[in-house]
């Protein structure tokens, strides 16, 4: 039997509670810093900031360096999240359903991105693209990012299939629907909390990607983070942070519609 809260002493409660909240505090001040610095006075990231003010949101979007690599970033994440999807749901059937030989074999190539290094990976397709004349476009850059998206499509659909009880999807063919139909109108709506996981996830994995981008851009096309690290080496001002800001709030209210969605399934459920 699992240890429940209330099975526990007062010391040992309260000790867990603490290194918790002090966990939590770690993780979350790193990012409390950055949007402080995004609001502060200084032209350098000073903290704590001697004033507050917004000229630096305003620097920031109404620079069109800086708004042309946030357009890039939005499409190349939007583009990314479409193809891990039509590639994930097909996948993620045929590793479920498909009864051939070396289906384990291809779930683990399918899930090797998530094990092997990344900068193995960016070498591998920067390498791939450069011969094929494609590095600095917007193909090599949804390619690149979906390589590593995959994997949490797929698993994210696999999962969601495994919970579903295929005797439904029976049943309405039974009923006089065809099997596409069965699937399209009973599958789909059962497993749509998995489609909407692994294309925010997707999302996201694009969004914050920095390694792959790298090696993929170009002086006229690059993403967010790209543009964060070359304007990195180059000078400390606080439009970083305000650009890191709004990466974080991206993330942020991703992953709040991906709890609502999965809140809105369990009440369905």
């Amino acid at each position: 039997m699992l240890l429940s809260p209330n099975a526990m002493g007062r010391g040992l409660r309260y000790g867990l509670t603490a290194t918790t909240a002090l966990i939590a505090v770690f993780l979350l001040l790193p990012i409390l810093f950055i949007v402080l610095l995004s609001f502060g006075s200084s032209q350098w990231l000073v903290f704590p900031p001697p004033g507050w003010t917004l000229k630096w949101y305003g620097q920031f979007f109404s620079n069109a360096q800086w708004m042309d690599s946030a357009l890039v970033s939005l499409k190349v994440a939007m583009l990314t999240t479409l193809c891990a999807l039509a590639i994930g749901l097909p996948s993620a059937f045929a590793l479920v359903r498909g009864k051939f030989p070396g289906r384990e074999l291809l779930y683990a190539l399918f899930t090797l991105p998530m094990i092997v290094p990344l900068v193995i990976i960016a070498v591998a397709v920067y390498a791939l693209f450069l011969k094929l004349g494609y590095t600095g476009t917007l193909f090599a850059f949804v390619v690149s990012h979906v390589i590593v998206a995959l994997p949490f499509t797929i698993i994210s659909i696999i999962n969601s299939l495994k919970l579903f009880d295929q005797s439904i999807e029976d049943a309405a063919v039974i009923c006089g629907a065809t099997h596409l139909q069965a699937i399209v109108k009973v599958t789909f709506p059962a497993i749509r909390p998995g489609l909407v996981s692994g294309g925010l996830f997707a999302f996201l994995v694009s969004w914050d990607e920095v390694v792959l981008s790298v090696m993929m851009a170009s002086p006229g096309l690059q993403t967010l983070p790209v543009k964060m690290w070359t304007t990195l080496r180059q000078d400390l001002t606080p439009v970083i942070a305000v650009a890191s800001t709004l990466l974080i709030a991206l993330s942020l209210l991703v992953m709040i519609i991906a709890a609502i969605a999965r809140r809105r399934a369990e009440a369905k459920g």
